[in-house]
């Protein structure tokens, strides 16, 4: 397992494959992230490469203006966490098998982040120091 520093239960980290399902509309990504927004005093993160994984995957379905929108909105709502070479090498050390998990719990860990929802909830599972939760299961965090 990896470090058990404890981390801000404030601080919630969105996977890519949950905004990406929310913008396709997936009923169950799109509540998940309207509860999210309706939270007071939480503070909602994803990465910079969270946001070029969803550009990358709309690109082949959207249009560009429709993109910007859905940047647009992210930018909003969310810290948008950037990482550089140190971060990706710091996620070499981490032995578990998923790089890209590994990478976004190294950027999470910038600004805290306790609870991580994912659709991805296994690979999430083996990190001690957070609470990895599906869309479906956002409700357990409270105001």
């Amino acid at each position: 397992m990896i470090e058990v520093k404890r981390r801000n239960p404030n601080n919630i980290f969105v996977d890519t494959n949950v905004l990406i399902g929310a913008f396709a509309n997936n009923t169950v990504d799109k509540h998940c992230l309207q509860y999210l927004y309706s939270l007071h005093g939480k503070q909602l993160f994803t990465s910079a490469l969270s946001v070029a994984q969803l550009v990358s995957v709309f690109q082949k379905k959207k249009q560009n203006h429709e993109i910007k929108t859905i940047v647009r909105s992210l930018l909003s709502k969310f810290t948008i966490i950037g990482f550089s070479s140190k971060d990706i090498e710091a996620s070499l050390s981490i032995d578990f098998s998923d790089m890209e998990d590994n990478i976004q719990y190294v950027i999470s860990s910038k600004f805290d982040c306790f609870h991580f929802v994912t659709n991805n909830k296994r690979d999430y599972n083996r990190f001690l120091n957070i609470k990895a939760l599906l869309p479906k299961e956002v409700r357990v965090i409270e105001q």
